[in-house]
């Protein structure tokens, strides 16, 4: 065979679409080293599959399953153990805020309490002890 039409091949798969898939499947096994079925001729592996196609000397259900198995994804690996415990929220202060423990919390001063004298010492300490 000189040369590859589609129509010798359309005869095995009447789908071209298929036909499409079928050929690109075979050529990506004949690159992965499997053996030919055919002479090569100096023919790149394209041309190669859709000789093989038209001779007919594939068996169609190995390289369908070979399709399916290229087309078809894998699911999500599960996350392991340690990976599920870090999405878990902890105690940790992972957002800069404070935390007051239930001693602190009773200790502090209300806003409504606090004095204007209260306020400049505690603006004070967050600046580092001197004024702006």
């Amino acid at each position: 065979m000189a040369r590859v039409t589609v129509e010798d091949c359309v005869e095995r798969v009447p789908n071209r679409f298929e036909l499409v898939l079928f050929a690109a499947q075979r050529a990506r096994n004949i690159s992965r080293g499997e053996e030919l079925t055919i002479d090569r001729d100096n023919d790149k592996n394209p041309v190669v599959a859709l000789r093989e196609i038209a001779d007919g000397t594939l068996p169609m259900e190995k390289l369908e399953g070979d399709l399916l198995k290229s087309l078809s994804r894998a699911p999500e690996p599960e996350p392991a153990d340690e990976e599920v415990m870090d999405l878990i929220p902890t105690d940790q202060n992972i957002f800069g805020l404070q935390d007051l423990s239930a001693e602190e919390e009773a200790a502090a001063i209300p806003p409504e309490e606090m004095t204007a004298e209260d306020i400049e010492a505690a603006i004070a300490a967050e600046l580092g002890g001197g004024r702006r």
